[in-house]
């Protein structure tokens, strides 16, 4: 008998794309499984024009898929990492984050590249204070203009000559197909230009006391999705933006590599104007470990996973530097 199990995820051409990445194995790993997409608009989907920053941030894009899982008109939410508030309700779980996408972010101009190939003065294009702020760390005398819209609005205004250059995420181009168009890209190393937390990585959110479709081959099948390495990255970047007391919109970047047996994390925030910032990186020996059993009785956490002190212990060591009141943090 088939069965059905429903992913949420927002309607843009990204996040379906990032859901389907999500459906196609599943469908593969369990015999007879139905799984269907349910596109669900959120407050952020709506607002096409104001400022994140003013209007409640990135969980915006959260809350209404949120709503859909307690609702039980789906099973499983697909988000971007970065979009997911450093601290979970405690009704939901991170129940996989799948292999991690390029994290960078990438400087794409029309014409040269790089941030010496800019003249004095460019028109640079985002909507995030965090890239601001770094990029003006880099070029004060930037242009920096407020840019919203889908990957291709976005290109779009680049190509008609509305912005110098603009700064996107690499992984919303690979995954749309996107990072090979007649632009030129300059992805920027991410312990010079650090990106948001949990950037270019998916979590695959759940119930927290529900076993995720029924059947446990179910619940199988998606905890198989989770990679090692990702989940040790983001674990430990997810939990230093909690020890911080960082929100979805606080100017903050902070990144982890785990290279071998170690993991290293860098972090950077800024003060609100971005007169202000602070810097600091961590390393310690790590073994990859998969997460708890994702289980309804045991749902998994990034809280007690290995990697989670290495994010805490940078966090306390930046908080005794002044991190809070640097960020604003109440």
């Amino acid at each position: 008998m088939a069965r059905t199990l429903r992913i949420g995820s927002r309607p843009s051409a990204l996040a379906l794309a990032q859901a389907n990445l999500v459906k196609t194995p599943l469908v593969h790993a369990v015999e007879d499984l139905r799984v269907e997409i349910v596109p669900i608009n959120t407050s952020g989907d709506k607002m096409t024009s104001a400022s994140l920053a003013h209007v409640g941030g990135k969980g915006l894009f959260v809350r209404e898929l949120e709503e859909a899982l307690t609702d039980h008109r789906i099973d499983i939410a697909v988000h971007s990492m970065k979009d997911l508030p450093a601290i979970l309700p405690a009704q939901f779980r991170i129940a996989a984050v799948p292999e991690r996408e390029d994290p960078r972010d990438v400087l794409i101009t029309c014409g040269g590249s790089g941030w010496d190939a800019l003249p004095p003065g460019a028109r640079l294009g985002t909507s995030s204070t965090r890239r601001r702020l770094e990029a003006l760390r880099l070029r004060s005398d930037l242009d920096v203009q407020p840019l919203r819209g889908n990957i291709d609005t976005r290109l779009n205004r680049l190509a008609n000559g509305d912005f110098d250059a603009i700064i996107l995420a690499m992984a919303g181009l690979k995954r749309l197909g996107r990072s090979s168009d007649n632009f030129f890209y300059c992805p920027l190393d991410t312990f010079t230009f650090i990106p948001s937390g949990g950037q270019g990585a998916l979590a695959i959110e759940a119930l927290a006391d529900t076993t995720i479709g029924g059947p446990p081959e179910i619940e199988h099948a998606v905890a198989a999705l989770n990679d090692p390495r990702a989940f040790a990255e983001v674990t430990a970047e997810r939990s230093f933006l909690a020890t911080i007391g960082a929100s979805c919109v606080s100017p903050v970047g902070v990144k982890a590599a785990a290279d071998g047996r170690l993991l290293k994390l860098c972090a950077i925030l800024f003060s609100p104007d971005g007169k202000k910032s602070l810097a600091g990186e961590i390393e310690e020996p790590h073994r990859f470990v998969e997460p708890p059993a994702t289980t309804a009785n045991h749902p998994a956490t990034t809280i007690n996973h290995p990697a989670a002190a290495l994010g805490a212990k940078l966090g306390k060591r930046m908080l005794e530097r002044g991190a809070g009141e640097l960020i604003g943090r109440e």
